[in-house]
C-alpha cells in the first residue's frame, strides 16, 4: 500500500517580526495535506539544540509525523522581513541541519510506502541533502498514479541549472511562479516568448502529467497535455504570504489524490492559498469550508 504523502527538505524557524515561526515548504505542506485528512510525513533534520527540540515539539502538537533526523550542525532559520504588501524577503543561514539530510533505512522504508512526494531545489542546494533526495525519489514505487512534485524554489541563488534540469527530469508535476518561470527561461535559452508558450515547451521537453504556474495576483494556470486550467486569484486583506504557495500544493495535490477533477483541484488550490494569506505565518488551521471539499 503506498499511503504516504512526504514533504521533503528543510524544517526550519522563519524569525518574522512579530516573532518565530515554525516554516519549511515541506512542512508546511505536510501540514496542510494532513487538515485534508491524508497521511503526510515530513522528511528533514534538525539539529541537537534548543531550536531543534522546539521545532520537534511543535510537530508533535500539530500531529506532524515524519522522519526527521537530529544531526550535528545548527537548525535552520530564515530572517524574514515583510515589504508594504507583505510580501517576504528571506536570508537563510547556510551550513544547517536539513543541508545535511542522512538517507536511513527508515527512509528507504517511507520511500516505498509513499504516493505522492514534494521536494523543491532550495534542499538540494547542499551534496548531503540532494543525494538524499534523490535516492529517496528512486526508491518510490514506479506506478502510473505516484506523484512527484517538483516546487521550485529560488532563493538567494541557491540552485544550478543542472540542479533544475535534474529535478524536472526526475518529477511528473512541477510548480513554478511567474518570477521563477522567467528566471529559468533566460537560464534554458528561451527568453523572448510568452509566459503560456514557456509552460508548453516544460510541459512537453520533460513529458509532465501538469504544469502548475502561479502568477500571484494575476491568476494560476494548471496546463496538461492538450488542456489549461485557468483561475482568477481572489481579492483578500492580505496578512502576510508566507507558505501561501506551499498550501496552494497541497490542497492540489489532496485534490487529485481524492479523484478530483483538474479544475476542482485548481480551485480549491487557489481558495486554500487566499485563505492563508489572510492568516499570519504558514500554517494556520484551516476552516471547515475548505477541508469539507475533500470530505
Amino acid at each position: 500500500m503506498n499511503n504516504y504523502v512526504v514533504g521533503m527538505g528543510e524544517a526550519l524557524w522563519d524569525v518574522l517580526p512579530e516573532g518565530k515561526k515554525l516554516g519549511g515548504a515541506p512542512a508546511n505542506f505536510a501540514y496542510h495535506v494532513s487538515q485534508f485528512g491524508l497521511e503526510s510525513r515530513v522528511v528533514s533534520a534538525v539539529g541537537d539544540d534548543k531550536l531543534g527540540k522546539e521545532i520537534l515539539e511543535n510537530f508533535r502538537e500539530k500531529k506532524l509525523n515524519g522522519v526527521v533526523e537530529t544531526v550535528p550542525y545548527p537548525t535552520g532559520t530564515v530572517q524574514v522581513t515583510l515589504d508594504d504588501a507583505g510580501v517576504p524577503c528571506y536570508e537563510i543561514k547556510e551550513g544547517v541541519a536539513w543541508d545535511n539530510i542522512p538517507y536511513t533505512d527508515a527512509l528507504e522504508g517511507l520511500a516505498r510506502q509513499t504516493r505522492a512526494v514534494c521536494f523543491g531545489s532550495l534542499a538540494q542546494r547542499s551534496v548531503v541533502s540532494r543525494q538524499t533526495i534523490g535516492r529517496f525519489l528512486d526508491a518510490m514505487p514506479d506506478t502510473p498514479d505516484t506523484l512527484k512534485i517538483f516546487d521550485i524554489n529560488l532563493r538567494q541563488g541557491f540552485y544550478t541549472k543542472e540542479i533544475l534540469c535534474d529535478s524536472m527530469r526526475r518529477c511528473n508535476i512541477l510548480k513554478i511562479n511567474d518570477e521563477e518561470l522567467v528566471t529559468v527561461s533566460r537560464m534554458f535559452g528561451y527568453p523572448g516568448i510568452d509566459l503560456q508558450d514557456k509552460c508548453w515547451i516544460l510541459l512537453g521537453k520533460y513529458n509532465l502529467r501538469m504544469l502548475i504556474l502561479t502568477c500571484g495576483v494575476n491568476g494560476s494556470y494548471v496546463f496538461t497535455p492538450g488542456c489549461v486550467s485557468y483561475v482568477e486569484t481572489p481579492r483578500v486583506q492580505v496578512a502576510d504570504t508566507v507558505g501561501a504557495g506551499d498550501s496552494f500544493t497541497a490542497a492540489f495535490v489532496s485534490a487529485i489524490l481524492k479523484g478530483k477533477t483538474v479544475n476542482e483541484a485548481h480551485r480549491l488550490a487557489v481558495d486554500t492559498s487566499a485563505y492563508v494569506c489572510t492568516q499570519q505565518g504558514a500554517m494556520p488551521l484551516l476552516p471547515d469550508s475548505l477541508r469539507g471539499r475533500l470530505r
